[in-house]
């Protein structure tokens, strides 16, 4: 197995001090309406407003000076460019970053204001991976996946550990952890957190309807490529394959999929507001 629980634990260690301890928060309605306890780990207060940071600073911050003053290239669609951009920061290094056209502004500033470098290209005509390579190759610089990296993929678990930690201080014992899907990255991380530290939790992956690449995967057996009919609200979980290495983890750490429409992440995301 790729990623071990001692990977993530390390992580969590370098984090400690740098990436926000984000709370763990309940709402008695959502309460009722389920008819359960519901518990959310609030990663939108996390450094650059996502989850991404962990991964990307775990992985930089292993890299030797020869490599920091090479820089680090990385290709997103905004939170992991977010995230590799601020990492980068604070550690003195520069950082390019290959984001698609379309990406939203407010990432797309956000990566700018970060310091990093923004490079546009048209994700229906152009590789993000090609270009990205070809500039790691040209300067140096670290190539940096968003999630199928064991070093990302730790930094993301970071995360469940914590949660994990929160909830039994709490004195609760979940039944069932859930953890959106996009390549796979923090779900990752997440399942070998639960697995290792609450090996009854039932861990389940979720993801929007149109992005079932998971769900498809559990059921073939094996990673399963798909063509989505168009985008969706989760801009961030676009992803149309499993990544090798996360599959490689979720595949035995994680006990089902589930999808969601389109209707169902407006309902939830207009609850939440």
């Amino acid at each position: 197995m790729t990623l071990s629980f001692d990977q993530v634990r390390a992580a969590s260690q370098r984090l400690d001090g740098i990436a926000v301890r984000t709370p763990v928060v309940a709402n008695a309605e959502l309460d009722r309406r389920l008819g359960a306890r519901v518990f959310l780990k609030a990663e939108n207060l996390q450094h650059i407003g996502a989850f991404k940071f962990r991964g990307a600073y775990n992985r930089l911050v292993q890299l030797g000076p020869e490599s920091r003053a090479r820089g680090v290239v990385a290709f997103s669609s905004g939170n992991h460019a977010q995230g590799i951009a601020y990492a980068a920061r604070l550690l003195g290094m520069q950082a390019t970053i290959v984001m698609p056209s379309d990406a939203p502004k407010v990432k797309r500033e956000g990566t700018q204001a970060q310091g990093a470098t923004v490079v546009a290209y048209d994700r229906l005509t152009e590789s993000r991976e090609e270009i990205a390579a070809e500039i790691a190759a040209r300067t140096g610089a670290t190539l940096v996946p968003a999630f199928d990296d064991v070093d990302v993929m730790a930094g993301q678990g970071s995360c469940g550990l914590e949660l994990i930690e929160q909830m039994q201080a709490l004195g609760v014992s979940p039944g069932f952890l859930l953890s959106p899907v996009g390549g796979g990255g923090l779900m990752s991380g997440v399942a070998t957190a639960a697995k290792a530290l609450l090996p009854e939790c039932q861990v389940v992956g979720v993801e929007p309807q149109d992005y079932d690449d998971h769900v498809q995967s559990a059921a073939a057996g094996e990673r399963v490529r798909i063509t989505p009919p168009g985008p969706t609200a989760c801009d961030s979980l676009m992803a149309t394959m499993p990544g090798e290495l996360t599959w490689e983890v979720n595949s035995q750490r994680v006990d089902s999929f589930i999808s969601v429409t389109e209707e169902q992440v407006a309902h939830a995301v207009s609850f939440a507001f």
